[in-house]
């Protein structure tokens, strides 16, 4: 009997709900997302802008300020025993940076611009490592080489306005890394660089995940970024998962609606002629009072009065992937997908 060999279950998220209050209202920015990240696995989580994925990550580091915003359900259990929500902000100051690290979007913003580089990546490493400032350092001028940092001893000694988007972001990763924690969120981690650098640093972090053999969750919305880095998706709108599944589940087979969207509005450079691409239309709902059923029915072309009514379950299509739309129910009439079974697309 062949004996296989259980991955460890770094992450456990079920049925989150995040809301921030408003002078207006209270926003229902995370409605009920459930997900998992094994050891060594790269998780993406897209949609579109407002869809839920930053506020989503960025809760699990506890780092979504509060008041405005606040929990209302939900568990985070990380590293199979540390419930996150239940956590003092004492204690999640020691996970932050040690156990779990984070690259931000915008690293001019993020990084310190009145700290040197060195000092930057040398803080978490005096605090979470108890190194002194001579060790820290040179710990920080070697992860500086580890990220491909050219002249690093010179790097060090340099304040962020001096350096490049490029490399600013690559010491963001440095610093998220410092302390080789065994989580790594990646919000936007190539959205304000060139395409040549953004190549660079999805390169980058590759190599480092074989190298660290960190589990990383990515947030964007680039699908070619995805494609290139994730081993499993997950795909959001108006604060709910809508589809997940493996790579290939979500490019090649995908089922439900608004994926089939994300992938008919991104160029296709196999295409044999050019074709205009094609937006998805209308906007997403309003989240101060989300409908009562499907949150996708009135930009969706095969809504039916049930999408209008209830809000879709969680079909199983096979193995680990599943998608919420109303279209999957054995009932269901037929209908012909956009997206075909290989990736080509229908227009």
């Amino acid at each position: 009997m062949i004996n296989v060999m259980k991955k460890k279950r770094i992450l456990d998220v079920t049925d989150l709900r995040v809301s921030f209050k408003t002078y207006a209202g209270e926003i229902q920015a995370v409605r009920g997302v459930t997900f998992h990240l094994d050891k060594g696995e790269v998780l993406a989580i897209v949609g579109e802008s407002g869809c839920g994925k930053s506020v989503t990550a960025q809760t699990l580091m506890r780092l979504v300020p509060a008041p405005p915003s606040f929990i209302k359900s939900g568990s985070i259990v990380f590293d199979e025993d540390m419930d996150i929500v239940k956590l003092s902000e004492g204690q999640m100051q020691k996970i932050r940076g040690s156990e779990m690290g984070m690259i931000f979007q915008d690293p001019m913003t993020s990084l310190n611009p009145t700290m040197t580089v060195g000092k930057q990546i040398s803080e978490s490493l005096i605090k979470h490592e108890n190194m002194n400032k001579t060790k820290a350092m040179a710990r920080s001028l070697e992860m500086l080489q580890l990220v491909g940092m050219s002249n690093p001893e010179v790097r060090l000694r340099q304040y962020p306005h001096e350096l490049s988007g490029g490399m600013r972001q690559r010491v963001m990763i440095a610093i998220a890394l410092a302390c080789s924690p065994k989580l790594l969120i990646a919000d936007e981690p190539t959205t304000a660089l060139d395409v040549t650098i953004q190549a660079q640093i999805i390169e980058l972090m590759q190599d480092l995940k074989k190298k660290t053999d960190s589990s990383i969750i990515m947030i964007t919305h680039d699908l070619g970024v995805v494609a290139e880095m994730a081993d499993r998706v997950i795909v959001m709108y108006a604060g709910k998962i809508v589809e997940e599944g493996k790579i290939d589940d979500i490019f090649y087979k995908p089922r439900h609606p608004y994926t089939w969207g994300l992938l008919r509005s991104v160029p296709r450079l196999d295409a044999e002629n050019k074709s205009d691409l094609v937006p998805i239309p209308g906007t997403p709902p309003d989240l101060f009072a989300p409908p009562k059923g499907c949150a996708f029915a009135d930009r969706c072309p095969y809504a039916m009065q049930l999408c209008l009514d209830n809000d879709p379950e969680k079909f199983l299509i096979e193995d680990d992937h599943y998608a919420a739309c109303w279209l999957n129910h054995p009932d269901a009439p037929p209908i012909d997908r956009p997206i075909e079974a290989g990736g080509a697309v229908n227009v």
